[in-house]
């Protein structure tokens, strides 16, 4: 009768952690974009992917937690399975579908700039232009005849206009307003926005599609309710557009 017990309870334990384990998933992200996500002064993944993907994952029945990963390898360790969810400011594009798969868009598409020192009269045609490496804008620059100067994050493309090594910096309009606005007059924005790609969504592996389902349910409803709007106010100081 003991080993019975023992038995049952055993395979309730083993149920209860199965359980546990179906409903865990690992979120990641790179921390290195704000407002999408950044690390904040506490050492946390912070911003309006946090904020929405808490939300989502609180919708959809999952426990989340955020993990931290390099842009330029952030694809490849989602399907080796380092983390289960990408919600890194990543852009909806043909070719990354072709690896991962994505859910609709929590976020619109967001014109691309350029930003340059000011009064540097910069050449965004014809001049070397910094992008982040895998990136749209990346992309962008190496096929519009201004010469691509590829950096690993996001701080290094602004470091190469101000030390001279790029003329401008190409990246997420979002991304570079409130660096123009805090750098004293020191940035500016020149030549003309270009949109890119259809909107930001979170990247889930293609074996994944239950988890894929119930994300896009997740964002339907916290479009409908006016949740992401409120967020995209918040954090982007800008009309949400849903």
């Amino acid at each position: 009768m003991k080993s019975l017990i023992i038995g049952v309870v055993a395979a309730a334990f083993t149920a209860t952690v199965a359980f546990a384990d179906s409903h865990a998933v690992r979120m990641g992200t790179e921390g290195a974009y704000e407002p999408y996500n950044f690390i904040n002064d506490k050492g946390e993944v912070d911003g309006f992917e946090r904020e929405l993907g808490d939300k989502l994952c609180e919708i959809a029945g999952y426990s989340c937690t955020w993990v931290k990963n390099d842009w330029d390898s952030i694809i490849p360790n989602l399907t080796s399975g380092n983390y289960d969810t990408i919600m890194a400011g990543m852009s909806i594009t043909d070719e990354r579908k072709e690896k991962i798969n994505f859910t609709e868009a929590y976020f619109p598409p967001d014109p691309s700039a350029y930003v340059s020192l000011a009064g540097a009269d910069a050449e965004v045609i014809n001049g070397n232009v910094a992008a982040q490496t895998n990136t749209i804008q990346a992309g962008h620059v190496s096929s519009s005849g201004a010469t691509l100067v590829e950096y690993a994050t996001p701080d290094e493309t602004i470091a190469a206009v101000r030390n001279g090594e790029a003329d401008a910096v190409m990246a997420d309009k979002a991304y570079l307003r409130k660096l123009v606005e805090e750098s004293g007059g020191e940035l500016e924005f020149v030549g003309e926005d270009v949109m890119l790609g259809t909107g930001i969504g979170m990247g889930i592996r293609k074996s994944d599609e239950e988890m894929l389902a119930k994300f896009n349910a997740a964002i339907q409803q916290l479009k409908s309710d006016g949740t992401i709007n409120t967020l995209i106010e918040k954090w982007f100081e800008m009309k949400g557009p849903y």
